[in-house]
C-alpha cells in the first residue's frame, strides 16, 4: 500500500508558527493597493493564481510575470538572472509591495529582485522553503515579512506558500 501523502504536508504545517509572520504580512498587504508577485515555474503558477484573487476579491492591482513573450523578450534581452529584476525596474516603486517567492531561496533572478530591493529601499516580503540558511533570507535584510517552510519538497513549500498568501483572500 502508498504512504499516506498527507502527512508530510502536515508534518510540515505543525512545524510552522504563522502567527508573526502571517500577522506582519497581514499588517503590510493591507497598506498597498499595488503588488508584485514574483517567481518561477511553480511559484510563479502561484503568483499567478493568487495574483488574480488579489484582483478580484480586493481590488487591488497585482502583476505577476507570466506573460511568454515579455518574459522570452526579457530573458534575451537582459538573461535569466536579470529578467525578474528589470521587471521591478520597470514596474516598481516605493508605493509597490513586491512579494518574492523561491523554494529553495537560491534562485538568481529572485534573489537579485531582493538585492534590487534592498539597494532601493523598497518594499518587498519573502517566502522560501529547504534551508533555514538559505541565501534568499540571508540577503534579505529589510524584507517587511519572512515566511519558511521547512520542507526540501517542492509540492510541499509550494503549496503552503499558496496557503499563506491565500490566507489575506
Amino acid at each position: 500500500m502508498k504512504k499516506n501523502p498527507f502527512k508530510a504536508y502536515i508534518s510540515a504545517l505543525n512545524k510552522i508558527d504563522f502567527n508573526k509572520e502571517f500577522h506582519d504580512f497581514t499588517i503590510v498587504w493591507e497598506k498597498f493597493s499595488k503588488i508584485i508577485i514574483l517567481g518561477n515555474g511553480g511559484s510563479n503558477a502561484v503568483a499567478s493564481h493568487i495574483s488574480q484573487d488579489y484582483i478580484k476579491f480586493h481590488n487591488k492591482k497585482s502583476l505577476v510575470f507570466s506573460d511568454s513573450s515579455m518574459l522570452t523578450c526579457f530573458i534575451n534581452d537582459f538573461g535569466m538572472e536579470k529578467a525578474y529584476q528589470k521587471f521591478l525596474e520597470y514596474h516598481s516603486d516605493d508605493k509597490t509591495l513586491s512579494i518574492l517567492i523561491s523554494s529553495g531561496g537560491e534562485s538568481k533572478n529572485i534573489l537579485n529582485c531582493a538585492n534590487y530591493c534592498e539597494d532601493n529601499n523598497l518594499p518587498y516580503g519573502i517566502l522560501t522553503g529547504f534551508s533555514k540558511g538559505n541565501t534568499l533570507r540571508s540577503i534579505s535584510k529589510n524584507a517587511l515579512w519572512d515566511f519558511h517552510v521547512d520542507s526540501f519538497d517542492y509540492g510541499i513549500v509550494e503549496c503552503i506558500h499558496q496557503i499563506f498568501l491565500h490566507g489575506v483572500v
